[in-house]
């Protein structure tokens, strides 16, 4: 027994000197650790420089891309802006184009209707009552002729005019309200049985080239008040 609990301390005392080995010479782990893979500073500082390196040749590459899309926007929009533009100008051609077609006549038109109105004047002069008289005198006839051939011709006049854009109108026919973009008011009167500002007479009529007023019609207005 005795023998026994003194070999125990010999045990006890031997493993403390096993561990100071291990502590005293740490070194002797380096191998293990490198051939787990562990990189060294050396390596570890060789690898953070190779990475530089490729941050910095990439760096390049990227503003260059960065650039060429910058680029790319630009010119899309220019040419987006561009495309709009000629549309822009082939519309206003359009138009331009339109409107010098609609209204190349409009100074032959200003001089025709003049004698459109001598040959409304020169029917206007025929009395209506003539016309419908049961008389059937050589006298008479002859007028009556030669009324309905001005007639004819003016009304043949007025469809070959309107073929062209151009067309007469008389305001008082409906009694239409005064419109100073249409009517040119020659004098005033008042009349109980018509509402104010109503065109009663027409002097002269109007004509009207493709919709837009040639010349406004000269007409007799309501004024009550």
């Amino acid at each position: 027994m005795t023998s026994n609990m003194r070999a125990r301390p010999q045990s006890l005392l031997a493993r403390p000197q096993f561990v100071s080995n291990r502590i005293a010479h740490p070194l002797a782990w380096r191998p293990a650790l490198a051939s787990r893979g562990y990189a060294t500073e050396p390596e570890a500082k060789n690898a953070e420089a190779k990475n530089g390196e490729a941050n910095e040749a990439e760096d390049p590459l990227k503003k260059e891309l960065d650039q060429m899309n910058k680029e790319i926007i630009e010119l899309k929009d220019r040419y987006l802006r561009s495309v709009a533009e000629y549309r822009n100008l082939q519309e206003r051609t359009k138009r331009d184009m339109q409107a010098a077609k609609d209204f190349a006549i409009q100074k032959f038109a200003k001089d025709l209707v003049e004698s459109v109105d001598n040959l409304d004047r020169a029917l206007a002069m025929v009395p209506e009552e003539r016309l419908k008289s049961s008389e059937k005198t050589e006298h008479l006839q002859d007028l009556v002729s030669l009324y309905e051939g001005l007639k004819m011709t003016e009304n043949i006049l007025m469809q070959t005019l309107k073929k062209h854009g151009l067309e007469r109108f008389d305001p008082s026919v409906d009694g239409e309200k005064f419109n100073p973009n249409e009517h040119e008011a020659t004098f005033m009167t008042p009349m109980a049985d018509k509402e104010d500002n109503t065109v009663f007479h027409t002097q002269q009529k109007g004509f009207k080239l493709n919709g837009r007023i040639l010349r406004a019609a000269k007409v007799g207005v309501v004024k009550n008040q």
